[in-house]
């Protein structure tokens, strides 16, 4: 039986600026599992995170990253992103002049269009973020303003949860979910 569902990680070795973070990070996760990485600051858990995701600035220098039986070491992070993998940030960036709803309702779109599947109209797009909303407990005014300019920690990882309830990746990446939030957000 061939599962091609799951990510593998082979002697991952990655640096940023000049500096070796990952010195031979081997990680698999099956479908279906949740993995917790922990470990002292400084450790490589956001570089690991980031290197997945492939965030620019990282460069991997050694190993393998193979995400649903293809190989995404030297993949671009928009490729990465529409195969399903999702990274919500320990400090999620702020983005003047972009409404949340824009943002949302143009990166589901890229997903669709990346799939050959037909992008969903305003309407369409309104009715999922509706039901995503509400689901989540997120106010529709949130959706109004630009994504993350002004939150408080607490908005902004409600709004990154909101991110990928909409977009419904297969691989949710997520670097410290607690940071930034008090006792209640963390609950929601």
């Amino acid at each position: 039986m061939c599962i091609i569902d799951r990510l593998k990680v082979t002697n991952l070795h990655a640096r940023v600026d000049k500096a070796e973070s990952l010195k031979g990070v081997n990680l698999e996760i099956n479908p279906g599992e949740i993995h917790a990485i922990m470990g002292p600051n400084g450790s490589g858990k956001s570089t690991l995170s980031h290197v997945i995701a492939g965030r620019d600035g990282y460069e991997i220098t050694g190993g393998r990253i193979i995400y649903r039986g293809e190989d995404m070491t030297g993949v671009a992070p928009e490729i990465r992103a529409a195969r399903g993998i999702f990274l919500a940030f320990q400090s999620p960036v702020e983005t003047p002049g972009v409404a949340n709803t824009t943002f949302l309702k143009e990166a589901l779109n890229a997903i669709c269009r990346y799939h050959g599947k037909d992008e969903l109209d305003a309407m369409q797009f309104v009715k999922v973020m509706r039901e995503k909303t509400k689901e989540l407990g997120i106010p529709e005014d949130m959706l109004k303003r630009a994504v993350n300019v002004g939150f408080s920690g607490g908005e902004k990882k409600r709004n990154e949860i909101l991110q990928m309830a909409i977009l419904n990746p297969t691989l949710a990446i997520l670097d410290e979910t607690d940071s930034g939030l008090d006792i209640d957000a963390m609950k929601i």
